[in-house]
């Protein structure tokens, strides 16, 4: 076994050394900046979310699941938030909430497996690959290694963060994590077997990070935990806030909200996870702006796919296409990117995607760390021009 697949097996999911508390800061290669990665696993409903209103086809394709005007809130004259995104608008009115509209990929392929392995892959729908990009940047850039970990994982599997050079740890609670890692027992400080030599330096390092943790956390004393959405969404974003805030040196989080296959009584489904996910967001950006760390944070939603433009005899949507997706963070550039795909002129009913997925990775990667060196599947594509200096 690899020392980093022990690590990630460990009941303490921990990995890499401790630094010091002097190297709070990021290598010069990323800026001090933080990249937020949210996925809306199960392939969250384009057409409920930022609604084509005055698109007389988007009512008599989806006759029961259409939106009202009064359950939508317009963004220009032709397209609008579903309304229980609403606490998404101080952002969009801020000019710090960005909307890539038709983001998908040529070829899609619309199994939940396959899908989410070429978005997160950012591999062609006909290759393989077992790398993350985010693995791909990191193993090609070289990066220099000031961070206690690369990424912190809080929910689902590596995805993104998986393969390369990334030093990540699956985290859902910091207190409970610190606790059992320290309750580890002290290594002996030699032995002859190397194999226990080896397990024996991993349990140290695992000691070694949960006291570094632990004492940045105990460092953040003015974010509040008790006035956050109780869901499991909220509680992904609360300690991702309290891990930016403690000045945790790590480059990437990665939150999963599940839930969004709604073949079946999907305005009530979407509308709940919909409204967590606003209200989510919302509350991150405050604590964020509060702590004086929004500029150093970039968030990006993705997902495997979207769904079909129709909806289907169980009132509810399949596997479809594109969909759009939200950039938020202190230097964004507000506002919608891309085109919103027509409904009249439809792929086998599905929307034909107007903007690659990869421009959105190639963008963090150049426009945000600054990192020019990226996996050949991210060479060709072009960055959004979306982030203020």
């Amino acid at each position: 076994m690899r020392r980093r697949d022990f690590l990630l097996a460990s009941s303490a999911a921990a990995l890499v050394p401790t630094l010091p508390a002097s190297a709070a800061t990021a290598p010069h290669d990323f800026k001090d900046r933080v990249l937020v990665l949210i996925e809306l696993n199960g392939g969250n409903d384009g057409l409920n979310t930022i609604v084509p209103f005055a698109d007389p086809l988007y009512t008599s394709l989806r006759p029961r699941l259409a939106l009202s005007r009064d359950e939508v809130l317009p963004l220009d004259e032709k397209l609008a938030l579903n309304k229980v995104l609403e606490p998404l608008m101080p952002a969009w009115q801020g000019k710090d909430l960005a909307i890539a509209l038709g983001v998908g990929y040529a070829d899609p392929n619309r199994s939940h497996f396959r899908s989410i392995e070429v978005v997160e892959t950012a591999s062609d729908p006909k290759e393989v690959r077992a790398e993350g990009w985010i693995g791909g940047i990191f193993a090609e850039a070289k990066v220099k290694r000031v961070f206690a970990t690369d990424g912190v994982v809080l929910g689902g599997p590596l995805g993104p963060l998986a393969g390369g050079d990334v030093k990540a740890i699956a985290l859902e609670e910091p207190e409970a994590f610190i606790r059992q890692a320290m309750n580890t027992p002290e290594a002996p400080a030699r032995t002859a077997n190397a194999a226990l030599a080896h397990v024996l330096a991993v349990r140290g390092e695992v000691r070694s990070a949960a006291n570094d943790l632990g004492g940045r956390l105990a460092a953040v004393t003015n974010q509040p935990t008790d006035d956050w959405p109780q869901n499991r969404f909220a509680r992904q974003l609360a300690v991702t806030a309290r891990l930016i805030a403690s000045g945790t040196p790590t480059a990437v989080y990665k939150i999963r909200h599940a839930g969004f296959d709604t073949h079946a009584g999907q305005l009530g489904t979407q509308r709940q996870l919909l409204t967590q996910f606003a209200e989510g967001l919302a509350k991150f950006r405050d604590v964020m702006i509060k702590a004086g760390a929004w500029e150093r944070v970039l968030l990006m939603t993705y997902a495997e796919f979207g769904r079909r433009v129709a909806e289907n005899g169980s009132n509810g949507t399949d596997h479809g296409t594109a969909a759009p997706h939200f950039i938020m963070g202190g230097k964004v550039k507000g506002g919608l990117y891309g085109e919103q795909p027509p409904l009249n002129d439809l792929d086998a009913g599905d929307l034909k995607y107007r903007l690659d997925f990869r421009r959105l990775y190639a963008t963090a990667s150049e426009r945000w760390w600054g990192i020019a060196r990226t996996p050949k599947t991210l060479q060709q594509a072009k960055p959004l021009e979306l982030l203020r200096a």
